[in-house]
């Protein structure tokens, strides 16, 4: 399965240590989400469209109340890169 470009960057990113946050309202609706690398940075790449594609690939997911991070669905899905630790 193929996947876009700037998936290729958020699940890289991912990989690293990264994680996405969520933020929901008073009723638990998502009303935007925080990615942020392994360093701590607010990153930019990641959009709630973006996010639920990842999602339904089954390349990210929540367990226990935490923040998103990759699976090994995710981990199949990226191409591996020089840089990449």
């Amino acid at each position: 399965m193929d996947i876009s470009r700037n998936e290729q960057r958020v699940l890289h990113a991912l990989a690293q240590g990264g994680r996405i946050a969520l933020l929901k309202n008073e009723a638990g609706k998502i009303t935007g989400l925080e990615f942020f690398n392994r360093e701590g940075w607010l990153l930019s790449d990641c959009s709630l469209v973006l996010f639920k594609k990842l999602k339904a690939k089954k390349a990210i997911k929540s367990s226990g109340g935490q923040p998103y991070r990759i699976t090994r669905r995710g981990l199949e899905l990226v191409r591996s890169e020089y840089d990449n630790r």
